[in-house]
């Protein structure tokens, strides 16, 4: 089963929410040829969303990535396949080349449950275009039943490749993966299945073995689990324990070594205490993120009180909406 894995990746994509995609070439270039040398399939250079409809100001190559300067940056394609990702309402869809002109291979849609007829008008047009295709539907651990259903009526009869199980909150545990990996599979089982992981709970790992044994193909992860607030899945793990030929460690700690000991400490990712609360109490982790950068950072009983009191959780629960 392992055999027909892949991994996806996301280092500079996911990696971004953590440094407003403060990322130098020469590392996104060493993190492309690494990745290349080590097997891993698909790499995620950044975001396909378009600066005007975000009303940005400052130029970010990596947010919003641009074909011209993808192919200065990558003259050369090697063996790792690039994928970008895009939000609803925030794509333009007169910025997309054909695949045949662009250096993506794979375009990833990501949306809200609510939204996922939006999502696969875009995924048609990107299919249209030649592109392989993924719906990442987001905050899974909160949606209904019945809405999922429903959307998953319409994922089934769209071209999309890969649906994504997404752990937005890193609430989810690898009883829940299972469940939602069957649910998956008996609602749309034409498709291909996709597994995002967060660490909150440091179940990204535990959770990303468990969609492997329960048949999923596209695996995501990041380098030194670099994502935002608690990180992905590592990638690091991910080639050194699946039994493929293909895939080689050294290449990734040779990029971790070069580059990332040194991004640590410069910012902060992985399995913090207010990233686990967030996580212990399914909510979205912007709370958390914002607790992390002020004065009161390490004060963890303070910011537990702050978001079990019935009032703060009315305010977490509406900004998640």
């Amino acid at each position: 089963m392992e055999q027909h894995t892949k991994i996806l990746d996301c280092t500079i994509r996911d990696g971004g929410l953590v440094n407003n995609w403060d990322f130098s070439v020469e590392f996104v270039q060493d993190l492309y040829n690494g990745l290349s040398e080590a097997g891993v399939e698909y790499m995620e250079i950044g975001y396909k969303n378009s600066p005007k409809l975000l009303k940005a100001t400052e130029p970010n190559p990596w947010r919003f990535l641009d074909d011209n300067f993808l192919k200065e940056i990558i003259p050369v394609k090697k063996f790792t396949k690039l994928s970008a990702l895009v939000d609803i309402g925030r794509v333009d869809p007169n910025d997309i080349l054909p695949r045949e002109h662009s250096v993506l291979d794979m375009i990833r849609v990501a949306c809200y449950i609510r939204e996922v007829d939006k999502g696969l008008e875009l995924v048609q047009m990107f299919h249209d275009l030649g592109y392989e295709t993924s719906l990442n539907i987001m905050a899974l651990s909160s949606v209904p039943e019945q809405q999922l259903i429903k959307a998953f009526e319409l994922v089934k009869e769209s071209p999309v490749d890969v649906v994504y199980i997404v752990d937005s909150f890193g609430s989810l545990d690898p009883i829940d993966i299972e469940h939602q990996v069957k649910k998956f599979k008996a609602m749309v089982p034409n498709k291909q299945l996709g597994i995002h992981t967060h660490n909150n709970m440091q179940l990204a790992f535990a959770n990303t073995l468990t969609a492997i044994r329960n048949g999923v193909t596209f695996l995501d992860s990041s380098v030194y689990g670099m994502g935002r607030a608690a990180g992905n899945c590592n990638t690091e793990l991910l080639v050194s324990y699946i039994q493929k030929s293909s895939y080689e460690i050294k290449p990734v700690l040779g990029v971790i070594e070069k580059h990332m000991l040194e991004m640590r400490q410069k910012w902060e990712w992985g399995y913090i205490i207010p990233y686990m609360i967030s996580g212990v109490l399914n909510e979205h982790p912007r709370v958390a993120m914002a607790y992390r950068d002020s004065t009161d950072r390490d004060k963890f009983v303070d910011f537990y009180d702050k978001v079990t009191s019935p009032e703060v959780s009315v305010s977490v629960a509406t900004a998640t909406k």
